[in-house]
């Protein structure tokens, strides 16, 4: 029998409407109750004490029950991150961003109140009301999570989630009172109007696959800044949203419970990068019209 009684989350994921700035989602602040908060960020996984280097702080997730996971926008070699951030960065892995980071996802706990939300999160009773708000066949998915916790030069640029992501959430659950005030929070943004045919290419276009694109082909409307707030959606063509973050995670880190449902099948049988999405290089393409960009873009072989 649980201690902890989480399912009030679900009445609140059903009880409250869509926002449609800048795409279609589910935004609550105070999405936990302030006990449960509290008991949350306070716990010894999350209140890491404070490190003097980036090794002890490593050392420090190894020891609190925390492993590196493949993740976008992150490498799990350890070495190479350390030497990369100690020469200042540079050299990212991707040609969208500026950099990469590390991400650490918490598998051995230590406290039962984050060992009981952990189980509930990826419980059938919560990815189900997930699953129904956006109209989504549970059963056609698998679920995905934890609580995760990303280190400094963690960046995926605006992307609206590969399709075979059935739907997403992000908590945010730092342990600083000062988090609100760092560069370390998801961007959600629009394709500006010079760029908006990509759009357009990916809703004519389902068996090719969404990709990472530049900063500069979107800008933001708002960011997912207030601690113990939840942000929801299911990706569509209109759904992007990126990370870049630059901050002292020596002092604390971007703690997250992140989710996901994935369609079990795909059709996906090609993907385009940013690269081959690019008209715009040219004095001609600047031209085109949406259509015939979309046109030429079939033609990429």
């Amino acid at each position: 029998m649980s201690k902890y009684d989480f399912f009030y989350l679900i009445k609140k994921i059903e009880s409250y409407d869509f926002e449609y700035e800048p795409f279609k989602h589910i935004y609550i602040e105070d999405f936990f109750s302030k006990e449960h908060f509290k008991e949350i960020i306070r716990s010894s996984e999350i209140a890491l004490p404070k490190a003097a280097n980036d090794k002890e702080l490593i050392d420090s997730l190894l020891e609190n029950g925390f492993k590196q996971i493949p993740f976008p926008g992150c490498i799990e070699d350890v070495s190479e991150y350390i030497n990369w951030h100690q020469r200042g960065k540079g050299a990212p892995r991707h040609t969208a961003c500026e950099g990469f980071g590390m991400t650490f996802r918490l598998f051995k706990f230590s406290t039962l109140i984050l060992r009981e939300l952990n189980n509930f999160l990826l419980s059938k009773e919560f990815n189900q009301v997930i699953a129904k708000k956006f109209n989504i066949v549970y059963e056609n998915c698998l679920v995905d999570g934890g609580i995760q916790k990303y280190l400094d030069g963690y960046e995926i640029s605006p992307h609206p989630d590969v399709r075979k992501k059935a739907a997403t959430f992000m908590v945010n659950i730092n342990q600083s009172n000062e988090s609100e005030k760092q560069n370390h929070h998801t961007h959600y943004l629009k394709l500006k109007k010079t760029h908006k045919y990509i759009q357009e290419f990916w809703e004519g276009n389902k068996n090719i696959d969404r990709s990472w694109l530049p900063w500069n082909w979107a800008k933001t409307i708002k960011q997912q800044k207030k601690n113990n707030s939840i942000v929801l959606f299911s990706p569509s063509n209109d759904t992007l949203h990126g990370i870049k973050a630059d901050y002292d995670h020596l002092q604390f880190q971007r703690t997250q419970l992140y989710g996901n449902l994935w369609y079990k099948e795909s059709s996906i049988d090609k993907v385009l990068e940013w690269e081959d999405l690019d008209l715009s290089r040219k004095a001609t393409d600047r031209k085109l019209i949406a259509n015939q960009k979309i046109n030429r873009l079939l033609n990429i072989h």
